[in-house]
């Protein structure tokens, strides 16, 4: 059989590419939405599940961060389902378990309804959350690079990363607009529910679109063979080189702590409590931001289909670790345009770290246990050194009262980016594998 031949069976057309992609980066919105809202509503949060006590802020990110912990489990269980039966139905489930679980948080009752009861329902919700985005990164980026065309995974990708920062821009302006229009006293009040409640309506687009999408085709031929992992997790331990590739999955995202979680989820409330900005000023200064790395994230992944994943990200770290501090005394400066303009300088540098670490995650593993190991060591680094990011931050500048912690933060984890590439072999222009 020819070469022509076997990219015929393994790729899909382009049209169908294009629809597979929307599909999936409307589950991605819908996903990154209901997982980024939480981080942006964290001060009246505070307020409402924790009104007595004057840790509030740092309780509530206890709970931001608690759900990182059920991250792994959402992995090792979506993704060895997803290995074995399809990735298709598992990205269904996890579209509707976040989105049942963040409309049951604009329902809860208060701290002042029900006691202590209201926050351990608010966490018990923030652990289904965590669960089901354990199983969304991997099985998402995984489902999009299978479908993609030779020589366009990277840009193809990609998208959904544009995806991902454009529901964290909308959480944004729906958090702002409220707060503007409604006032913290209104806010506190009730209006700190209806983001979470949007949540049902956009969860049922989801999973509409995502129930009619069919499985990738290098999952569809393989189960065909007769060539599906009975275990994918014990096959990818038992593997040298497939360990290898679990410990890169955890370590190459390091940079995402600083990031995602840091320079976005974190920022509307450390400038409005370390800083001294309005949280309008800190939501609009993150909303510029997430335009620029949105309108940066294509160019990135494209360029690594050209010149390689390696060269692009090891380009993002080394900027980061040299632009980090200076771009956070910009924000530092109590100017609002000084503020935007180092908070956008900090995203298009990091849109070359997240528009293309994805995919070189998934280049790392074969089809076989693809969704289980990737979404292993990646949900692990999130939990490490994402999910307990904002916590650090806000405990490590109330104990030393410096504003640059989260600027030595995003150097650190840059370095530590820049390290982990050293070992890594750049798959960018051969095929992904199957065995």
């Amino acid at each position: 059989m020819s070469s022509t031949q076997d990219v015929t069976i393994t790729k899909a057309p382009e049209a169908e590419v294009r629809r597979v992609t929307l599909a999936g980066c409307v589950g991605i919105f819908v996903e990154l939405y209901d997982n980024g809202i939480f981080g942006f509503m964290a001060g009246v949060l505070a307020v409402v599940f924790f009104p007595d006590n004057t840790n509030g802020l740092i309780l509530v990110f206890a709970g931001y961060a608690v759900s990182f912990v059920v991250r792994p489990l959402g992995a090792v269980v979506c993704g060895v389902l997803g290995d074995r039966f399809g990735r298709q139905r598992m990205l269904v489930f996890v579209i509707m378990l976040i989105s049942v679980a963040t409309a049951l948080i604009g329902m809860l009752p208060t701290y002042a309804a029900i006691g202590f009861a209201a926050p351990a329902l608010l966490i018990l919700l923030r652990f289904a959350q965590g669960f089901s985005v354990g199983g969304e990164a991997a099985g998402a980026m995984t489902f999009l690079a299978e479908h993609a065309l030779e020589g366009r995974r990277g840009r193809t990708t990609s998208y959904a990363q544009i995806a991902s920062f454009l529901a964290l821009l909308t959480g944004t302006l729906v958090a702002a607009g409220l707060t503007a229009g409604l006032g913290q006293a209104g806010m506190e009040e009730w209006g700190w529910r209806i983001p979470f409640l949007l949540a049902a309506p956009m969860g049922f687009i989801g999973w509409y679109i995502r129930s009619r999408i069919s499985d990738t085709p290098n999952f569809s031929r393989l189960k065909a063979e007769g060539g599906l992992a009975k275990n994918p997790l014990r096959e990818a331990f038992a593997s040298r080189e497939h360990r290898k590739a679990m410990l890169l999955a955890l370590f190459l995202p390091l940079m995402n702590g600083s990031g995602y979680y840091v320079l976005f989820a974190y920022m509307p409330t450390f400038m409005k409590s370390s800083l001294g900005f309005t949280i309008v000023q800190g939501l609009l200064v993150t909303a510029v931001s997430l335009v620029a790395i949105s309108i940066a994230i294509p160019y990135m992944g494209s360029l690594s289909d050209r010149i390689g994943r390696k060269k692009v990200m090891q380009g993002a770290a080394i900027a980061m670790a040299v632009a980090g501090i200076p771009c956070y005394a910009l924000i530092a400066s109590g100017n609002l345009a000084l503020a935007c303009i180092g908070a956008v300088v900090m995203a298009v540098i990091f849109a070359g770290h997240t528009g293309v670490i994805h995919i070189m995650i998934v280049e790392l593993f074969p089809t076989r246990i693809r969704y289980s190991a990737y979404g292993l060591g990646y949900n692990i680094s999130s939990a490490l050194f994402g999910g307990a990011a904002p916590l650090l931050m806000t405990w490590l500048i109330a104990e030393t009262g410096s504003v640059y912690i989260p600027a030595i933060y995003a150097v650190v984890t840059a370095l530590g980016t820049l390290a982990a590439l050293h070992t890594v072999t750049d798959r960018a222009h051969l095929p992904l594998r199957d065995a």
